[in-house]
């Protein structure tokens, strides 16, 4: 009886304190409040969470996106701890709501990022899901680190943001931004890149624009160049040629700049540099076959073998033809045989020359066409300071305005001859280290001046024509074509006349006889006076006047004179 009784006790006291406790508990927890619940229990409908009150809490399955197990922690929000019904009443989902505007609130604050997925492009930007029915603005301009091409390529895109704007006049506005988000990665994995790769390191990554000097590869948020002439030891005309956009590759890291930022890459590293047994093959001097790979204005490049390439200046191509640009006689594809005329191995540099398979014609030009050689010979040009012949295809001859005539004095060589015209030139001089010829015209007959000086030296009497009337005295054209100058010092005497007297008494045309007071064919000057040619005559006459005794020949010194003059 007593073991009975004592039995009967201890459960009443056990009863007791847990009402006691479940007293407490239901004090200690307040409606509205969030509270930890524990899985119980399960069905299809219904999932039953203990809250620590006298009955379980059911939710519904619909607001779980996936079903938990049982004894698994899910927080609620406490609506009732009694119904009319004597239930526990609870809501998984305003506990939800609750902690995404907790965590969104402290996202904002303390500037961290939040998930959500570009659903649908509106008017400035995009709309953004950020889960538990709210949606967000994405401004176009911060939706990527590079301006947005086609706006389709974003929707659906689960992503990160920065949480910018919460509230717009007191009422939820929230506002987004991708591209900080995104910047704030790029530098993270950059740095973690610059941390942990190395010289040598082969890195993977995509192909994403291209350049006319070569392709930029993301590497994962930030880009390395994998220039033109990393793409292969070989010639190449485009980055295209080797690598297509999108491509995803292996490339080798060659040299990177932490304070600049920039990471050089390259494919052509995988495999041995030619130029590494380039003196194995070949060296200076040596006449090798070629593919034209590339022309220039200054020149052509040339392929002699796989990763080898060299330079012909343009230069190089010819000996005599005046190239503007190798197209005049090359095209890419071309195959030429050219001649090594030196190489760098350290700087890969080739230098290569076309003319040199060739004689160089210069070299036996003194042969072929001596000093004082004559031919004739086209004119090809015309310029201020002479005209240019065409010796041969390739070698033009210069016939300079002072050898054109021994007398005429042309301005310009377009007064004398025309582009086309055969013309009969000597050669007077050749310049082979400077490829330069020099001709004559002149010099095919002796010089008159010389015949001159010989025939009238100073003192004589010389015939000629008056070729012109000037105030400064006459123009006289004598033998040769020569032109003498009568200076008006030399004309007349001014003790008896003036000049324009003395001038008057002369016309264009007319002939007339002079004295030559200076001949000097290296100046080719010749100056006359016709005042020293009638002193001469007033003396013969003086003295023939003096010595005739004869009465009946006897005349006037003045009468002589006259009709000496008229002689």
């Amino acid at each position: 009886m007593d073991a009975d009784r004592a039995s009967r006790n201890s459960e009443e006291l056990n009863e007791q304190r847990l009402e006691e406790e479940y007293m407490q508990s239901l004090a200690q927890v307040e409606e509205g409040q969030m509270v930890p619940g524990q899985v119980v229990e399960t069905d299809n409908d219904y999932i039953y969470v203990d809250v620590g009150l006298k009955s379980e809490g059911k939710i519904p399955v619909a607001e779980f996106s996936q079903t938990p197990s049982i004894g698994e922690t899910v927080y609620v929000i406490l609506l009732s701890k009694e119904s009319r019904g004597g239930d526990v009443v609870v809501s998984k989902k305003k506990a939800d709501e609750k902690m995404f505007w907790k965590n969104l609130r402290i996202a904002f604050d303390q500037h961290e990022p939040v998930p959500g997925r570009i659903v649908r492009k509106i008017k400035g930007g995009f709309e953004v899901d950020l889960g538990n029915e709210l949606t967000a603005f994405l401004p176009l301009s911060k939706t990527d680190t590079f301006r947005v091409g086609d706006p389709a390529e974003y929707l659906g895109l689960d992503s990160s943001f920065y949480v910018e704007r919460l509230y717009h006049h007191s009422k939820v506005n929230v506002v987004v931004n991708r591209r900080d988000w995104l910047e704030t990665e790029h530098q993270k994995r950059r740095e973690e890149f610059f941390a942990n790769t190395s010289i040598g390191d082969v890195v993977e990554g995509k192909v994403k624009t291209f350049t006319s000097f070569g392709a930029f590869i993301d590497l994962g948020g930030f880009d390395g160049l994998l220039h033109i002439n990393d793409m292969s030891w070989g010639h190449i005309n485009s980055p295209k040629d080797i690598v297509s956009l999108g491509d995803t590759l292996e490339v080798k890291v060659i040299r990177m700049d932490p304070e600049e930022r920039k990471i050089n890459l390259s494919l052509k590293h995988f495999t041995e540099d030619p130029w590494t047994h380039f003196e194995d093959h070949y060296g200076a001097g040596d006449v090798v076959k070629g593919r034209v790979t590339k022309l220039t204005d200054f020149g052509a490049f040339i392929e002699i073998a796989e990763g080898i390439e060299g330079l012909a200046h343009i230069s190089e191509l010819s000996w005599v033809r005046k190239i503007r640009h190798p197209r005049e006689i090359l095209k890419p594809g071309d195959m030429v045989e050219t001649k090594i005329l030196s190489y760098d191995i350290q700087a890969g540099k080739l230098s290569l020359g076309l003319k040199q398979v060739l004689p160089n014609p210069w070299d036996d030009l003194d042969a072929r066409f001596p000093v004082g050689m004559r031919l004739t010979r086209p004119v090809k040009n015309l310029t201020n300071f002479g005209a240019f012949l065409e010796i041969e295809e390739g070698i033009d001859g210069l016939l300079h305005l002072d050898d054109m005539s021994w007398t005429k004095k042309p301005k310009h060589p377009s007064a004398l001859y025309n582009v086309g015209d055969e013309i009969e030139v000597m050669v007077i001089d050749i310049d082979k280290e400077n490829h330069r010829i020099k001709l004559g015209v002149k010099q095919l007959t002796e010089d008159p001046w010389r015949s001159l000086a010989k025939a009238f030296p100073r003192g004589s009497v010389i015939e000629g024509e008056i070729s012109g009337v000037t105030d400064f005295g006459l123009f006289v054209k004598v033998q040769g074509d020569i032109e003498g100058l009568v200076n008006k010092s030399n004309l007349f005497d001014p003790a008896t006349e003036s000049l324009e007297d003395a001038l008057a008494r002369y016309k264009e045309g007319e002939r007339i006889k002079a004295v030559v007071t200076e001949v000097n064919p290296s100046k080719q000057k010749l100056a006359l006076s016709i005042r020293e040619l009638v002193h001469r005559q007033q003396q013969e006459t003086l003295v023939k006047y003096i010595h005739d005794d004869s009465e009946e020949e006897k005349t006037t010194l003045a009468d002589l004179i006259k009709e000496k003059s008229k002689e």
